[in-house]
């Protein structure tokens, strides 16, 4: 297109003094001539002008979209202390730490909240950049999406009822009904142990606890972590037995997304170096 622009400005202006050239003396013709062909030259050098700029406008626009841009995050927001709701705003380690990667990353953080069974979905869809939600690393979960390096651990722990002293443990639940929340280690590993049929699923914890405390359910399996909170805030909950399966908190990415899981496991790593992830684990997680 640019070409052809060029092409036509240099045909008309040598169709102009032509025309001149026949009508008038061979002087004026000349004078017309070199006067039109200095009006194409400065109308070419404009012309890449603009087009050097518009080209150096497109590369900065680009460059900086690289550096910055928004970057989303999908978790649950009922996870305390994890990932919970603090009027309109979700805190927590998992936020906190986003953050920080965001940071490290020139990006600005956005977090979506979902139930946590839509969370991976969401990942795999590209509705959500990555996932961070208090989420163990499960070979069944890594068919579906890539997980970076560990940057927390947890274990599951089951609450009961204070004055309850049938359940002991987890080799004590035979026909007993245990809750758990949709979709977490915790509903998979009470259907190991008691079978689907007495494993009652809430969309949160706090759903499930509060059926334990009415005398719904006879137990709750879940993390540690806000295992701790419920038994802080409610006296009539104990713990029972130790605390089971291991499990590693990783953050979860679009499959072969490599550019991204790169980037979040630096950031992971230096964050871990520097004390950042433990000292926002310790806010939230007080040493015992």
């Amino acid at each position: 297109m640019k070409m052809m622009k060029k092409a036509a400005a240099v045909l008309t202006a040598m169709t102009m003094a032509a025309v001149l050239g026949a009508c008038g003396s061979s002087e004026e013709a000349e004078t017309t001539a070199a006067t039109n062909a200095e009006t194409v030259t400065e109308a070419e050098t404009q012309e890449e002008a603009a087009d050097t700029e518009e080209e150096t406008t497109a590369e900065a626009a680009e460059a900086e979209e690289s550096a910055g841009g928004v970057i989303v995050m999908g978790t649950n927001a009922e996870f305390e202390p994890w990932e919970f709701h603090d009027g309109d705003d979700i805190v927590g380690i998992d936020p906190e730490i986003a953050q920080a990667i965001a940071d490290k990353m020139g990006m600005e953080l956005q977090i979506e909240d979902m139930a946590f069974d839509a969370i991976i979905p969401s990942v795999v869809s590209g509705k959500c950049d990555f996932a961070m939600a208090g989420m163990t690393v499960t070979d069944e979960r890594k068919v579906s999406v890539d997980f970076t390096d560990t940057y927390a651990e947890s274990s599951l722990v089951l609450l009961v009822q204070a004055d309850n002293t049938e359940i002991t443990g987890s080799d004590s639940l035979a026909d007993h009904k245990v809750g758990a929340q949709t979709g977490t280690t915790g509903d998979l590993t009470a259907t190991e142990l008691v079978g689907d049929e007495n494993v009652e699923r809430y969309n949160s914890f706090f759903e499930a606890v509060q059926s334990l405390k009415q005398g719904k359910i006879d137990a709750v399996l879940l993390d540690s972590a806000p295992a701790k909170v419920f038994l802080a805030q409610n006296e009539d909950l104990k713990q029972a037995g130790e605390p089971m399966n291991k499990e590693e908190y990783a953050i979860a990415v679009q499959k072969g997304n490599t550019e991204l899981l790169d980037q979040l496991n630096q950031a992971i790593d230096e964050l871990q170096e520097d004390g950042t992830i433990d000292e926002i684990m310790n806010k939230y997680i007080p040493a015992e």
